[in-house]
C-alpha cells in the first residue's frame, strides 16, 4: 500500500469501518497532476456502495477535509468522491471488473534493456539508394553500382515520360 497523508487515511479507514472489500490505494503523483492518490474499493450493492461513500464524506468532514465533489450518488453502482489530493472511487464487482482501473492506475512494469551486441558496432551501416537497400552482406561491389545505376536511369525514364505532353488528347479536344 502506498504511503498515506491524513485525508487519505481517514477515508481508507472510513470504507473499512463500512465493510468495503478489496480496498487498493495507488499513488498516482508521476501520472497526473490533478491529484497524488486514487483509492478503490468494492462494494456489495447500491445501498452498500452509498453507504461506503456517505461514510467518506462524513469522516473527512469531521476531520476538518474538503469534499470537491461526488458523482454517481444516483445509480450507486460507482460513486466517486473526490476529496482533493485523493480520489476514492467505490464499484459494484461487475463494474469494477469491466473497467479494470487497477490496470490503468497501476505503475508500468520495469523492462529490463536488452545488452547490446558487441558484434553491432562493427557491422557497416547499409547505404540506401532509391529506398532499397544496396549493402547486403557478402554481396559484390559491382553489385551495388549496378544497382544503383539502373536506379537513377529508372528516375530519368520515369521524368522523361512525366515531361512528354499527350498529344492525341489534345487534338481531341480541339475537334
Amino acid at each position: 500500500m502506498a504511503r498515506l497523508d491524513k485525508l487519505s487515511r481517514i477515508a481508507f479507514d472510513a470504507l473499512e469501518d463500512v465493510k468495503a472489500r478489496d480496498i487498493v490505494v495507488f499513488d498516482v503523483k508521476k501520472m497526473t497532476a490533478y491529484f497524488d492518490k486514487v483509492i478503490v474499493a468494492t462494494g456489495d450493492s447500491n445501498r452498500h456502495c452509498r453507504a461506503l461513500a456517505n461514510n467518506v464524506q462524513v469522516q473527512v468532514k469531521a476531520a476538518g477535509g474538503k469534499i470537491y465533489g461526488v458523482e454517481g450518488e444516483r445509480t450507486g453502482e460507482w460513486l466517486l468522491v473526490d476529496i482533493g489530493s485523493t480520489v476514492v472511487h467505490i464499484m459494484q464487482p461487475a463494474i469494477r471488473q469491466y473497467y479494470n482501473l487497477e490496470e490503468l492506475w497501476a505503475p508500468a512494469p520495469k523492462v529490463p534493456k536488452a545488452p547490446k551486441s558487441p558484434t553491432a558496432a562493427k557491422e557497416p551501416k547499409p547505404k540506401r539508394v532509391d529506398s532499397k537497400v544496396t549493402n547486403t552482406p557478402g554481396a559484390p561491389k559491382a553489385t551495388q553500382v549496378a544497382a544503383a545505376t539502373k536506379a537513377t536511369k529508372v528516375t530519368k525514364a520515369t521524368k522523361a515520360t512525366a515531361s512528354r505532353k499527350p498529344t492525341a488528347r489534345r487534338s481531341a479536344k480541339a475537334a
